[in-house]
């Protein structure tokens, strides 16, 4: 029955609550043995498969667990994700190295005849829980305050920039991000699509050395993880 949004007179009466960032590892002396690990991991082969992919193609925890066959071009190497999957409404395409293809058409043997790529283990009509790729790390004995499924995103986001000196807006725009051009027009979704290809391959590359017992920093300098 107010005449007024009263809700003004709570202004300042609660604090907000402060933005954590999700734990990530930046560090490649500390992703070679992260990717050792997940490598070694043996659990269900969903799990298995959704964390190989998380590095590989560091879309949100979200998208992944969510992904449909019928979204995938395993021959074109792209995976193309609707608008209304992702957080900023606007179709997505992301390039797959040669890497996650095979990881993708190891599991096209598993669940390619249903919907999702990584279906619910209890019904194939719902994609796998939220928290899978989060409870495998920490049974591999990384705790929430080091390594999250959302962190992959992080890990990608620095060393692709501070390690292998890519293109910031070619990072960005693969992150989804919202990216303009020099006349403040947003990018649309094939955007500097091949130069985004080989970007994804150099870092699945990246990380394939790195997952190995010694591997070379940006400067070419080679050392032990």
């Amino acid at each position: 029955m107010a005449d007024r949004d009263v809700t003004a007179d709570l202004r300042g009466a609660l604090s907000a609550v402060p933005k954590a960032h999700y734990a990530s590892i930046k560090e490649p002396a500390q992703v070679g043995p992260l990717l050792r690990a997940i490598h070694a991991y043996t659990g269900h082969p969903y799990a298995q498969a959704a964390l190989k992919l998380s590095p590989l193609l560091f879309v949100r925890p979200g998208e992944l667990r969510a992904a449909e066959w019928a979204e995938f071009n395993l021959d074109a190497a792209e995976w193309r994700i609707p608008g209304a999957k992702m957080k900023m409404g606007v179709d997505h395409i992301v390039p797959l190295a040669r890497q996650a293809v095979d990881v993708l058409r190891s599991m096209h043997a598993l669940t390619g005849q249903g919907k999702y790529v990584f279906p619910s283990i209890r019904t194939n009509d719902r994609c796998m829980s939220e928290n899978t790729v989060n409870a495998a790390l920490r049974s591999m004995g990384y705790s929430k305050d080091m390594m999250t499924a959302h962190g992959f995103r992080a890990m990608a986001r620095t060393i692709l920039d501070e390690v292998l000196g890519e293109r910031v807006d070619l990072i960005e725009h693969q992150l989804a991000h919202a990216v303009r051009d020099t006349n403040g027009r947003a990018y649309n979704r094939t955007a500097h699509l091949p130069a985004r290809q080989e970007m994804m391959q150099r870092w699945a590359d990246y990380l394939t050395e790195l997952s190995t017992e010694s591997f070379t920093f940006g400067n070419g300098r080679e050392s032990e993880p």
